[in-house]
């Protein structure tokens, strides 16, 4: 098998639209080689806590309401064009993702990555729900199967928050700056969210390489 580590937030929605093409060449080619791991990187790590409202942030970031719409249409048409029908009107709070990476962490370590990944991004892009809120989180582990109590009291705690942000840290250390990354074999780093075709491509080339001679 050949690792596949992704670099992630869950409130980027090129991220959403990145693993949405990922896994359609991944069905299309189901004895694929990878095996996937979902790692931290923080759009906004020096985001409040508490999160801040999302068209100030918005408008903040792109320089005005006019620019803002702009760059969401175009994301829109892209998520639209991929099957996505995310809901930006529905999101009203830009949340600090700190815990919900920290979620994601406890998920790897329970083989529940990818369910709670998922889920992450259907809560905030299609259901406005606000992924820095505890009992969120919480609802979502219960919904991957996971123990939402013990991830409740983990929540409330500091438990692996210097390690997620160290992970980060380490990620902008190489060299990443942007995500959707997708980083193949420990060797090749693929940025952004790339079609499907691209990544049946790349599957169908790494199959060759490891066919016996």
């Amino acid at each position: 098998m050949i690792k596949l580590d992704i670099l992630s937030d869950p409130i980027c929605p090129w991220c959403y639209i990145g693993k949405t093409r990922l896994e359609k060449a991944l069905a299309q080619v189901p004895d694929h080689p990878f095996t996937i791991e979902w790692h931290p990187f923080q759009l906004n790590p020096d985001m409040p806590a508490e999160g801040m409202d999302r068209r100030t942030y918005l408008e903040t970031k792109f320089g005005g309401k006019e620019n803002a719409i702009k760059v969401y249409a175009e994301i829109d048409k892209h998520a639209q064009a991929d099957g996505l029908m995310l809901d930006f009107g529905a999101i009203q709070t830009t949340p600090n993702t700190i815990d919900a990476h920290r979620l994601i962490h406890w998920a790897g370590i329970e083989g529940k990555q990818d369910a709670v990944v998922d889920a992450l991004f259907k809560a905030y892009f299609e259901e406005g729900r606000d992924i820095g809120d505890h009992e969120v989180l919480c609802d979502i582990a219960d919904g991957a199967g996971l123990d939402a109590a013990v991830i409740g009291k983990l929540l409330k705690s500091d438990a692996d928050a210097d390690m997620i942000r160290q992970r980060d840290a380490h990620s902008r250390e190489m060299g990443v700056n942007s995500v959707p990354t997708f980083i193949v074999g420990n060797q090749h780093a693929v940025p952004g969210a790339q079609p499907a075709d691209l990544w049946v491509k790349v599957i169908e080339e790494l199959k060759e390489q490891q066919a016996p001679a």
